[in-house]
């Protein structure tokens, strides 16, 4: 083979698996996540060479990997890292992947693939994965690229952590053919990429400030990915200047200061019925870094597509995302990252006609914050217990399931300006997300405590990371296990259509606690309201993870409702 051309930059010859690991090393990663695979032993072996700078976590599910490098994304602002191999690991991992998609979080899978003079005869395992994957505005992926030249590696990395972090953030794909990785190369790895920033124009600004000078009834909506601490900072002294109500969208309500004197609740599943009509009644809805998708907007009643009966201003980070799905009278592309600085720039009135209005709404979010006692296990007092005894920086994990409306409406996030990110959870609605973010956020922030609350049902699609926790030394881990014996949201809604008609929905549990105990973890069982407290200062004091097994009655299926009273409901409809 040709040699490759040097210059006064080139690196010693090295594996092109080592170069990919140097190349990561060279844009700040110093954890990767995934599944051990054949297909990119060079890459672990370049893991090897470099383990005093970067480690290589091995989970149990390529599903468990890619949420965990999901949450890496979240935490870090920066590209999370997963390493699978070939079409089974690729196709396990592809939860992950779409999630990042949908909660627009920086990402990169990275796929072994069969080596090249196999390709195109459905080799063992192979799979093309720029049709599996095939970039889109409904797929799953911003870019997938295949890496054919060990001397390019470097480049391709870098396009790769460029496209994931620019405009709206979002997952990536590099596919790596074996031959290629055992592949010596001396290119030189590219320096560490950042985001190009992109600010909102000063036109828009001017008109943003004229439709809010003219507004009677506004409310901002904040959420999405991209956001920085002093980003989030100065959208809130924004807020603060022009006293508006401040929604969060569904599952971001760590943007903003939640105990603020302006904070009206979250825009999502569950959502406050008086906080809905206040968006509904709402004569400007000013939506920063939010993709008005089906969970934010209600189905798509608090805003009607395509046209809302709101002034709608909507400032996001992708070109591509404004007016796909609404026809804004406002659209303002800025990268979140910056756009508090810009908004902050436009001063408010003296006088303002909505202050009532304001603080109104946060008088309902607070009257939404109380509930009424629930017997043996009161969940609300549980997350109430949680708020009063874990630190404030403290992050909150969650996959899908009926048991996270209690997060929604009970916790109380400081805000990215305050502790940075806080909560981790899916906007895709992926059942076992949850708990693989805890333990990443674990690993990755080893002196924050991390709490993780879990249906049973979402619990057991990741469970076997239990051994990943322990195996790594993730100590500060808090798991709460709602245990209701059923698929609960699918229970609610089969009761909603089909009542008393239960099928598919039931779940056989194991002993959650002598699983959590078989894999090195504290465990107990709590099954009232009386033994939550003491079990959590054990649980907070232990020096390894703790799983509290919480046993619910299937009954007490939301925050607000019953099986019985949706099931008496649906009955009188059917008569």
């Amino acid at each position: 083979m040709t040699p490759p051309s040097i210059d006064s930059k080139s690196s010693d010859p090295r594996l092109a698996g080592h170069a990919l690991v140097e190349a990561l090393m060279a844009q700040g990663v110093d954890t990767c996540f995934g599944v051990p695979g054949e297909s990119y032993l060079a890459v672990l072996d370049g893991f090897y060479e470099h383990r005093d700078r970067i480690r290589f976590v091995s989970c149990r599910h390529e599903g468990g990997a890619s949420f965990m490098a999901e949450a890496q994304g979240k935490l870090t602002g920066r590209p999370g890292i997963c390493l699978v191999t070939r079409g089974p690991g690729a196709s396990n991992a592809a939860i992950g992947l779409h999630t990042a998609f949908q909660d627009s979080t920086p990402m990169i899978l990275i796929v072994g693939q069969v080596a090249s003079d196999q390709r195109d005869r459905e080799a063992f395992q192979e799979v093309d994965y720029r049709h599996m994957f095939g970039p889109g505005t409904l797929g799953m992926a911003k870019w997938v690229g295949e890496v054919q030249s060990a001397d390019r590696l470097p480049e391709y990395v870098a396009r790769a952590f460029h496209t994931a972090m620019q405009g709206r953030p979002g997952p990536v794909v590099l596919v790596l053919p074996e031959d290629m990785l055992t592949t010596p190369t001396r290119a030189a790895v590219l320096p560490r990429v950042e985001p190009v920033q992109a600010w909102p124009s000063p036109g828009g600004l001017r008109t943003l400030h004229q439709m809010l000078s003219q507004a009677q009834r506004p409310f901002l909506l904040v959420g999405g990915g991209g956001w920085s601490a002093t980003s989030a900072a100065a959208m809130q002294r924004f807020a603060e200047d022009w006293k508006l109500p401040v929604g969060c969208g569904f599952r971001f309500q760590d943007t903003f200061d939640n105990r603020h004197p302006q904070y009206a609740g979250d825009v999502g599943i569950g959502i406050n019925p008086a906080l809905a009509r206040r968006i509904q009644e709402a004569d400007l809805v000013l939506a920063v870094g939010v993709r008005l998708g089906e969970m934010t907007t209600g189905g798509y009643t608090l805003l009607q597509v395509p046209r809302s009966h709101q002034t709608l201003v909507h400032v996001h980070a992708g070109a591509e995302e404004l007016g796909r799905v609404y026809h804004p009278d406002l659209a303002l592309q800025a990268s979140m990252s910056c756009v508090g600085q810009a908004l902050e720039t436009l001063s408010a009135p003296s006088a303002l006609p909505w202050l009532s209005w304001t603080s109104a709404a946060h008088e309902d979010y607070v009257a939404n914050s109380q509930s009424s006692p629930v017997e043996p296990l009161d969940l609300a007092v549980v997350m109430k217990t949680l708020q009063d005894k874990v630190p404030q920086d403290a992050v909150y994990t969650n996959g899908a399931g009926n048991f996270s409306g209690w997060l929604h409406r009970f916790v109380r996030y400081p805000g990215l300006a305050l502790a940075g990110r806080t909560q981790l959870a899916c906007t895709s609605g992926a059942m076992g997300y949850g708990f693989p973010a805890a333990v990443a956020a674990s690993l990755l922030s080893p002196q924050r405590t991390v709490i993780n609350v879990a249906g049973d049902g979402d619990f057991l699609m990741t469970a076997q990371e239990l051994s990943t926790a322990t195996g790594y030394g993730a100590s500060r881990l808090i798991t709460l296990v709602v245990d209701n014996g059923t698929y609960g949201t699918i229970r609610m809604h089969q009761e909603r259509e089909f009542p008393g008609r239960v099928s598919g929905s039931d779940l056989f549990n194991p002993d959650f606690v002598a699983l959590a105990q078989a894999h090195g973890w504290h465990a107990e069982k709590v099954v009232s309201t009386s033994q939550f407290a003491s079990a959590l200062d054990r649980a907070l004091s232990a020096e390894r993870p703790v799983l509290l097994h919480l046993k619910l009655d299937a009954d007490i299926i939301t925050s607000r409702t019953t099986l019985t009273a949706l099931r008496q409901t649906a009955l009188g409809r059917v008569k």
